[in-house]
């Protein structure tokens, strides 16, 4: 690949995806998309680039869709899901109490195992919310993945990488050689396209927001402007949740790091006005497992 068609893509998957690749990731770009133009009949990466500068709009899509990572798995990382169960849901349930309500927002949902772990937990905790509303939105800007999310069907190997076996008994039905989650938890969760370089205020203010492994594909300037506006639709008293390797810190002041909960952050308050995150950070930490989790 030429340097100047690496240069093209580049700008492309920046445009379209937020996706600021380095320099030293042409290895990377003809991995993921030499396949996708043998799929799609041309010879070469030259001959897809020439493709994409004629302005094709689908061949765009497609090209944004392979490069963008959709790694994902059960209960990934655990410790944000111990904070869900442990930290962040007794505080909203308690903040909430009055409208008795909960939105949830997953932004980079991928194939669903995020949101539908999230759903699992709820269900877990169904005494204590028994005549709550708690909605679920799973996004991301690849509508094949969303798909697969939709459909809630899993391989073998994708139902190991997490999810403890009693989980797996109780919520999922056994398909052939495949693993589907149940029709109650998939009705937890509305799937919809939406790409964070786009407005989306519109989807209304939430209580809480994963927005997980996102950040760290994005250079300074965009992950200022997504914060900034994350922090827009993020309800007071609510939570955002970040990847491990990402933070809000030097970058935005409208959210601040909740004290001894890696990952979680709060929207900041008004000094006068002492807010959900100083009572959280008052909360003793307790060390919490998932069910069954190692």
């Amino acid at each position: 690949m030429s340097p100047h068609d690496y240069d093209f893509l580049c700008k492309l998957l920046k445009q379209r995806s937020g996706l600021a690749l380095a320099g030293d990731k042409q290895y990377l770009v003809e991995s993921r998309l030499l396949p996708l133009a043998r799929k799609a009949g041309i010879a070469s990466l030259a001959d897809l680039v020439a493709k994409l500068k004629e302005r094709d709009d689908r061949l765009a899509v497609e090209v944004v869709h392979a490069m963008t990572t959709n790694e994902s798995f059960f209960f990934r990382d655990k410790i944000p899901f111990d904070h869900f169960r442990d930290t962040i849901m007794p505080a909203l349930l308690q903040s909430r109490a009055a409208e008795r309500r909960i939105r949830i927002w997953c932004a980079a949902a991928s194939t669903g195992q995020e949101p539908y772990s999230l759903a699992i937990l709820l269900k877990e905790m169904k005494d204590k919310i028994a005549d709550w509303r708690i909605e679920i939105l799973g996004t991301d800007l690849a509508t094949a993945v969303l798909d697969k999310a939709k459909a809630g069907l899993y391989t073998q190997f994708e139902v190991q990488r997490g999810l403890p076996i009693q989980l797996l008994v109780k919520y999922f039905a056994q398909i052939g050689e495949m693993w589907q989650i149940g029709a109650d938890i998939r009705g937890m969760v509305q799937y919809r396209p939406l790409n964070l370089l786009s407005d989306f205020s519109y989807l209304g203010p939430f209580d809480l927001v994963f927005c997980r492994n996102v950040l760290i594909y994005f250079d300074q300037e965009t992950k200022v402007d997504v914060l900034g506006r994350l922090a827009r639709v993020t309800a007071p008293h609510g939570f955002l949740v970040l990847g491990a390797a990402e933070t809000v810190v030097g970058l935005t002041d409208a959210f601040k790091p909740v004290p001894e909960r890696r990952g979680l952050y709060a929207p900041a308050m008004p000094a006068s006005a002492p807010g959900l995150a100083a009572r959280v950070a008052a909360m003793a930490p307790r060390p919490a497992t998932l069910v069954g989790a190692k």
